[in-house]
């Protein structure tokens, strides 16, 4: 079952004036907006909790939900703990909350609340994701564990050399159509990525040959409708979904022995640390992941450590131990 439909089965669809009813009426809204399919995901999985949270203390009507409600909720958030014992990270704290305040300015902008209970909200400051890289024996090592001999091996291998080559979003890669792949011209048509922007990269041999293979010997087995547009699909002949992306992924990890945080996502930070590391310019690594700034992209790869490392030994006097400076025996 998909997960916007189980999440209705268990929200449903309540009284025309209740909390659920307009929660789906904003959903509504954003995907008018044309929002993507991930933001409008995104927003979905946190109004769910919300909703969880307001049904467990009789909260069914939105007009009863006051600010002190909302700081009860941001405290909920901080204390919760996920069945792994862990705390939910400071970001996807923010994410919540901020998605709150975007739902609550709907309903004023509505008519159903005089004012927005989450607008003085003091969001927790944002943090950096200084996620490490893959070394290149750990990328290696993943790449080797697909099983080739079956149709579905072939294309996960394919699936994690395009993350590797490209360092694209998992949404980006399950959305790619079999005609986005341009083999004459080594790209990749990447449509309507984060921001709903269109954008061409470079594809490098070795990734190349593994779609091929792909496409030759494990896509016509698996695709078992005519007409599906999908580069990348199932056991069941549907699209490759994001969720069964990362769980693939992930279980490949265990198999390597990573215990790195982060799934899909640490292809593309370990692909821009690569690139920085070998001397490309910020500004293509910017072109290549996406990023509407620069800042954006530095953020995103933190620095590169060996170029850092590198730039300190060229420049900083004291860097090389010379004759005179060692530390007596």
């Amino acid at each position: 079952m998909a997960r916007g439909v189980r999440l209705r089965v268990f929200m449903g669809s309540g009284e025309p004036e209740s909390l659920t009813a307009w929660m789906w009426r904003y959903l509504a809204h954003l995907e008018a907006l044309q929002r993507s399919v991930n933001d409008v995901r995104t927003r979905r999985t946190k109004l769910t909790m919300f909703y969880r949270w307001c049904e467990d203390r009789g909260l069914r009507d939105p007009k009863q939900i006051t600010h002190r409600h909302l700081e009860q909720f941001q405290h909920w958030l901080f204390r919760y703990r996920k069945k792994n014992g862990q705390p939910l990270v400071i970001n996807y704290q923010r994410i919540a909350l901020f998605t709150l305040q975007m739902f609550f300015r709907y309903l004023v902008k509505q008519g159903v609340v005089p004012s927005n209970p989450a607008a003085d909200l003091e969001l927790p400051k944002r943090t950096m994701d200084l996620r490490d890289p893959l070394t290149l024996e750990e990328m290696e090592a993943v790449l080797a564990l697909p099983d080739l001999d079956t149709p579905e091996g072939l294309r996960d291998r394919a699936c994690l050399e395009l993350f590797y080559a490209t360092g694209i979003r998992r949404a980006e890669l399950t959305h790619l159509a079999i005609t986005d792949v341009d083999h004459s011209r080594g790209t990749l048509h990447v449509r309507l990525g984060k921001g709903r922007k269109d954008r061409f990269v470079p594809v490098g041999e070795r990734a190349l040959a593994w779609i091929d293979k792909y496409l030759q010997e494990a896509r016509p087995t698996l695709a078992r409708r005519d007409g599906e547009r999908r580069l990348f699909v199932n056991q069941y002949g549907e699209p490759l979904s994001q969720d069964g992306l990362t769980a693939r992924v992930r279980r490949y990890f265990r198999e390597a022995g990573i215990t790195k945080a982060g799934a899909c996502h640490l292809f593309r930070h370990t692909m821009a640390t690569a690139m920085l590391d070998n001397g490309a310019d910020i500004r293509h690594v910017q072109e290549m992941l996406g990023h509407s700034t620069i800042a954006t992209t530095q953020r995103y790869t933190h620095v590169s450590v060996a170029r850092l490392k590198a730039v300190h030994a060229a420049t900083h006097p004291a860097a090389r131990l010379t004759h005179g400076s060692a530390p007596p025996e």
